[in-house]
């Protein structure tokens, strides 16, 4: 008796596998299509115009965006604000950080 049991057990068991299994597989198929019809379900194309192209770049500039009066000027008060900042949170007693 306790032998039958078991074989009904391992056929539950397996029946239940097996059904297991193909739930899976079928989550694991296409929807529909084969792997040909690729192409076919591709999005429509972007119109032409609508993005710049990657090569198409911009002219190069006439005038540089910043001459070297102008960078240094800005370095120098870039520099003065980070030390400003430093000496502040050092009188706070804060982290200081590099």
């Amino acid at each position: 008796m306790y032998v039958a049991y078991l074989h009904k057990l391992r056929a539950g068991f397996a029946a239940a596998a097996f059904l297991l299994s193909l739930s899976l597989c079928g989550c694991a198929t296409s929807t529909g299509s084969s792997p040909m019809d690729a192409r076919a379900e591709m999005p429509a194309r972007v119109k032409p115009g609508t993005y710049l192209p990657v090569e198409d770049l911009p002219p190069p500039r006439k005038n540089p965006a910043m001459t070297a009066e102008q960078r240094s000027k800005l370095q120098g008060e870039l520099t003065a604000a980070r030390d400003r900042q430093g000496a502040a949170a050092k009188a706070q007693g804060g982290p200081i950080r590099d």
